[in-house]
């Protein structure tokens, strides 16, 4: 309603003051969602950034760095801007009210999708924030007789180096290898257990290659030895079934912008019973029951209430359509192409995420040449950096590999258009590539590359 009349008041000051087709053009492109007004592929002018000219918006195939807001949510969230803009925590008037409700129910909405109570949920600013409050603050809280964490070398930057933190300041911390197919051992993480452990660090839904560990195992060690357990499931929300007591969960991190709800907002899980304690990482006026102090952002919390609560009632349809993309790429890919491997797990996996490496194919080049596409090479905290992927390396998957791979995106709006151009941008273009590639005509005359000699000059 709110942005009906929103719309409504702009198309009245257009029409009141005249402006030239061009700029009201501009106008009604800028307060559109890519999700609720599609971009054409061309356009006469074409859009110049960082260098690069491409004839329109490209297609957007990078889910896991961000998802478009849903319409639904902007509706949501407007009010909360235009005339509901009170502080939450106002106790003496209408708008403080009105605000502190509208948490309480985003609130309510976020828990009901992981199987929680309201109580159990604190707002936060993201994933990173959640990721920073459950291992440090854990650790710091329980440091006279917890000093060791157990975390996996796949996870997030911000986990990493939160236990890099951690070891700076004399505790220990055990990375737990994976699997050439991204799934960890768990006969590796009961050994790797001590007396002293306090935090179990696993993420759900890993943020490169998708791969689902297995949540409910690695959550019955934690019970059996009696460890808190924490999970990065910012990848997780709203694509997988979620239930924390199944889980054995103490601690999750969420994020609203992964699950079509606005940035700048998360939530993290904390387990009633058995309690769960963490030290603070932010002081202040106490709000979040002392855990996050700090305003409490009403319009974003809103936003991803509204996004938990439509993802549980599409989950399984947008599962279901999302498989059908997922399969309907690679296979594109695969008829037309060898030599492309899938990297992770192909059973456990949120299908959204496709992670492939092309052989004989530089990746940057790669990248490069798929300018109507908005892909990554890998995490969009880390794809600034040349190096190969620190968790394609940790798979086992060759440094000439990794360089070479691609992540596709796939979400609730990806059309099938979308993706058979896709499909079709990407086969040109390693194509193209590897018909500059002395390595490519070597392989394919039958010689083994991997066994010559190289001279040195």
């Amino acid at each position: 309603m709110a942005s009906k009349l929103l719309v409504s008041t702009l198309r009245q000051t257009l029409t009141l003051t005249p402006k030239p087709a061009s700029t009201a053009s501009h106008l009604a492109r800028a307060l559109s969602t890519a999700a609720a007004v599609a971009e054409p592929y061309e356009d006469t002018d074409g859009i110049s950034m960082k260098g690069v000219k491409i004839s329109g918006r490209p297609l957007y195939l990078d889910m896991q760095a961000t998802s478009p807001v849903d319409p639904r949510v902007v509706d949501a969230m407007l009010p909360y801007y235009l005339t509901r803009y009170g502080n939450p925590h106002s106790r003496t008037h209408m708008y403080g009210w009105e605000s502190d409700s509208a948490v309480e129910t985003a609130r309510a909405q976020i828990a009901d999708l992981i199987g929680a109570s309201p109580k159990e949920i604190i707002f936060t600013s993201g994933a990173t924030e959640c990721n920073n409050i459950s291992v440090k603050g854990v650790l710091h809280f329980y440091k006279d007789k917890k000093r060791h964490v157990i975390t996996t070398q796949t996870e997030h930057k911000c986990v990493l180096d939160s236990c890099r933190h951690l070891q700076q300041e004399g505790f220990d911390v055990t990375y737990l290898p994976v699997k050439s197919d991204g799934l960890i051992d768990l006969d590796e993480l009961r050994a790797a257990i001590r007396p002293d452990t306090g935090l179990v660090s696993v993420m759900a839904v890993n943020n490169e290659i998708g791969v689902i560990q297995p949540m409910e195992e690695i959550g019955e060690i934690c019970k059996e030895f009696k460890i808190p357990f924490h999970t990065d499931a910012a990848q997780a929300l709203g694509k997988i079934p979620i239930e924390v007591d199944k889980w054995n969960v103490s601690l999750m991190s969420l994020s609203g912008h992964k699950v079509y709800g606005p940035k700048g907002v998360g939530a993290l899980y904390m387990r009633r019973r058995p309690r769960i304690r963490v030290e603070p990482q932010m002081n202040g006026g106490g709000q979040e029951r002392g855990i996050r102090s700090g305003t409490v952002p009403t319009p974003l919390v809103v936003g991803f209430g509204a996004a938990c609560e439509i993802a549980k009632k599409e989950m399984e349809y947008d599962q279901k359509r999302i498989t059908e993309l997922q399969e309907r790429m690679l296979n594109g890919i695969r008829e037309k192409l060898d030599f492309v491997v899938v990297n992770g797990s192909t059973e456990r996996r949120y299908p959204g995420n496709l992670n492939l490496s092309f052989a004989y194919v530089e990746g940057e080049s790669l990248l490069m040449g798929l300018k109507e596409v908005a892909v990554s090479s890998g995490s969009a905290c880390t794809s600034a950096s040349l190096e190969p992927s620190y968790v394609l390396r940790a798979l086992g998957v060759d440094e000439d590999m990794a360089h070479t791979s691609i992540r596709f995106g796939i979400g609730r709006f990806t059309t099938e258009a979308e993706i058979d151009r896709a499909v079709q941008l990407t086969v040109q273009q390693v194509k193209k590539l590897r018909d500059m590639s002395p390595l490519y005509e070597m392989v394919k005359d039958g010689i083994d590359i991997k066994n010559i000699q190289w001279s040195q000059h």
